[in-house]
Protein backbone atom coordinates (compact mmCIF):
# COMPACT_ATOMS: atom_id res chain seq x y z
CA UNK A 1 0.00 0.00 0.00
CA UNK A 2 2.88 2.34 0.81
CA UNK A 3 4.18 1.88 -2.77
CA UNK A 4 1.00 3.34 -4.28
CA UNK A 5 1.06 6.26 -1.84
CA UNK A 6 4.47 7.46 -3.15
CA UNK A 7 3.40 6.98 -6.77
CA UNK A 8 0.22 8.97 -6.15
CA UNK A 9 2.13 11.85 -4.54
CA UNK A 10 4.65 11.84 -7.40
CA UNK A 11 1.81 11.82 -9.94
CA UNK A 12 0.10 14.77 -8.25
CA UNK A 13 3.34 16.79 -8.29
CA UNK A 14 3.85 15.90 -11.96
CA UNK A 15 0.34 17.06 -12.88
CA UNK A 16 0.77 20.31 -10.89
CA UNK A 17 4.11 20.92 -12.65
CA UNK A 18 2.60 20.34 -16.10
CA UNK A 19 -0.29 22.70 -15.32
CA UNK A 20 2.19 25.39 -14.20
CA UNK A 21 4.28 24.97 -17.37
CA UNK A 22 1.15 25.16 -19.55
CA UNK A 23 -0.05 28.28 -17.72
CA UNK A 24 3.31 30.04 -18.09
CA UNK A 25 3.50 29.10 -21.77
CA UNK A 26 0.10 30.63 -22.46
CA UNK A 27 0.76 33.66 -20.27
CA UNK A 28 4.24 34.49 -21.59
CA UNK A 29 3.38 33.56 -25.17
CA UNK A 30 0.38 35.90 -25.09
CA UNK A 31 -1.86 33.16 -26.46
CA UNK A 32 -5.60 33.74 -26.21
CA UNK A 33 -8.12 30.90 -26.21
CA UNK A 34 -11.30 32.88 -25.60
CA UNK A 35 -11.00 35.28 -28.52
CA UNK A 36 -8.62 37.89 -29.74
CA UNK A 37 -8.69 41.20 -27.92
CA UNK A 38 -7.14 43.13 -30.82
CA UNK A 39 -7.84 44.59 -34.24
CA UNK A 40 -5.69 45.02 -37.35
CA UNK A 41 -4.38 48.16 -39.02
CA UNK A 42 -1.83 48.31 -41.84
CA UNK A 43 1.08 50.63 -42.57
CA UNK A 44 3.28 50.91 -45.68
CA UNK A 45 6.99 51.73 -45.36
CA UNK A 46 9.81 52.17 -47.86
CA UNK A 47 11.93 49.84 -45.73
CA UNK A 48 11.32 47.72 -42.65
CA UNK A 49 14.90 46.67 -41.94
CA UNK A 50 15.27 45.27 -38.44
CA UNK A 51 11.55 44.74 -37.85
CA UNK A 52 10.29 41.27 -36.98
CA UNK A 53 6.92 39.68 -36.40
CA UNK A 54 6.05 40.03 -32.73
CA UNK A 55 7.95 43.27 -32.14
CA UNK A 56 5.99 45.81 -30.08
CA UNK A 57 3.84 48.67 -31.30
CA UNK A 58 4.07 51.60 -28.90
CA UNK A 59 2.17 54.80 -28.39
CA UNK A 60 3.39 57.44 -25.91
CA UNK A 61 6.02 54.91 -24.77
CA UNK A 62 3.44 52.27 -23.80
CA UNK A 63 2.97 48.97 -25.62
CA UNK A 64 -0.41 48.98 -27.36
CA UNK A 65 0.03 46.05 -29.72
CA UNK A 66 2.35 43.81 -31.72
CA UNK A 67 3.47 43.42 -35.31
CA UNK A 68 1.38 40.67 -36.89
CA UNK A 69 2.83 40.16 -40.37
CA UNK A 70 5.42 41.63 -42.67
CA UNK A 71 4.81 41.53 -46.39
CA UNK A 72 5.36 43.22 -49.71
CA UNK A 73 2.84 45.37 -51.54
CA UNK A 74 3.74 44.61 -55.17
CA UNK A 75 1.38 47.26 -56.56
CA UNK A 76 2.90 50.20 -54.66
CA UNK A 77 6.40 48.65 -54.32
CA UNK A 78 6.46 49.11 -50.55
CA UNK A 79 6.75 46.96 -47.45
CA UNK A 80 3.41 46.25 -45.78
CA UNK A 81 3.21 45.83 -42.00
CA UNK A 82 0.20 44.41 -40.17
CA UNK A 83 -0.30 46.01 -36.76
CA UNK A 84 -2.36 44.13 -34.17
CA UNK A 85 -3.56 46.77 -31.72
CA UNK A 86 -5.52 46.42 -28.48
CA UNK A 87 -9.26 46.97 -29.03
CA UNK A 88 -9.45 49.95 -26.68
CA UNK A 89 -6.81 51.95 -28.62
CA UNK A 90 -8.16 54.63 -30.99
CA UNK A 91 -6.06 55.69 -33.99
CA UNK A 92 -7.16 58.70 -36.04
CA UNK A 93 -6.91 59.32 -39.78
CA UNK A 94 -3.91 61.64 -39.51
CA UNK A 95 -1.83 59.23 -37.42
CA UNK A 96 1.89 58.80 -38.12
CA UNK A 97 3.65 55.44 -37.79
CA UNK A 98 7.43 55.45 -37.53
CA UNK A 99 10.02 52.74 -37.04
CA UNK A 100 12.21 53.41 -34.00
CA UNK A 101 15.01 51.57 -32.25
CA UNK A 102 15.45 50.75 -28.58
CA UNK A 103 18.86 52.31 -28.02
CA UNK A 104 21.65 52.42 -30.59
CA UNK A 105 21.60 48.75 -31.54
CA UNK A 106 18.41 47.59 -29.86
CA UNK A 107 15.34 45.91 -31.27
CA UNK A 108 13.12 47.87 -33.60
CA UNK A 109 9.52 48.77 -32.83
CA UNK A 110 6.79 50.86 -34.38
CA UNK A 111 5.86 54.09 -32.65
CA UNK A 112 2.46 55.58 -33.42
CA UNK A 113 1.48 59.21 -33.02
CA UNK A 114 -2.31 58.71 -32.87
CA UNK A 115 -3.24 62.02 -34.48
CA UNK A 116 -6.33 64.02 -33.64
CA UNK A 117 -8.52 64.23 -36.74
CA UNK A 118 -12.25 63.67 -36.61
CA UNK A 119 -12.13 60.29 -38.34
CA UNK A 120 -11.11 57.16 -36.39
CA UNK A 121 -9.45 54.46 -38.49
CA UNK A 122 -11.61 51.35 -38.80
CA UNK A 123 -10.16 47.81 -38.50
CA UNK A 124 -8.33 46.87 -41.68
CA UNK A 125 -7.57 50.51 -42.61
CA UNK A 126 -4.10 51.76 -43.55
CA UNK A 127 -2.04 54.40 -41.77
CA UNK A 128 -0.99 56.65 -44.66
CA UNK A 129 1.76 58.73 -43.05
CA UNK A 130 4.84 56.66 -42.17
CA UNK A 131 8.51 57.29 -41.47
CA UNK A 132 11.16 54.65 -42.23
CA UNK A 133 13.91 53.83 -39.71
CA UNK A 134 17.02 55.96 -39.39
CA UNK A 135 19.94 54.00 -40.81
CA UNK A 136 22.73 54.42 -38.24
CA UNK A 137 25.23 52.41 -40.32
CA UNK A 138 24.77 54.74 -43.30
CA UNK A 139 25.26 57.83 -41.14
CA UNK A 140 28.40 56.42 -39.51
CA UNK A 141 29.73 55.44 -42.96
CA UNK A 142 29.16 58.94 -44.32
CA UNK A 143 30.86 60.51 -41.31
CA UNK A 144 33.81 58.09 -41.41
CA UNK A 145 34.48 58.59 -45.12
CA UNK A 146 33.98 62.36 -45.17
CA UNK A 147 30.64 62.56 -47.00
CA UNK A 148 29.13 64.72 -44.26
CA UNK A 149 29.52 68.44 -45.03
CA UNK A 150 30.22 70.93 -42.27
CA UNK A 151 27.88 73.90 -41.90
CA UNK A 152 30.50 76.54 -42.71
CA UNK A 153 31.56 74.77 -45.95
CA UNK A 154 29.89 75.94 -49.20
Amino acid sequence: MRKYKYETVAGIFLVIGLVCVAYMTVRLGKVSFLGDNSYVLHARFTTVSGLRVGNPVRMFGLEVGRIGKLGLDQKDQMALVELRLNKDIKIYGDAVASIKSSGLIGDRFISIDPGGADEILKPGATIVQTQPPLDIEELVGKYAFGDVKKKDEP
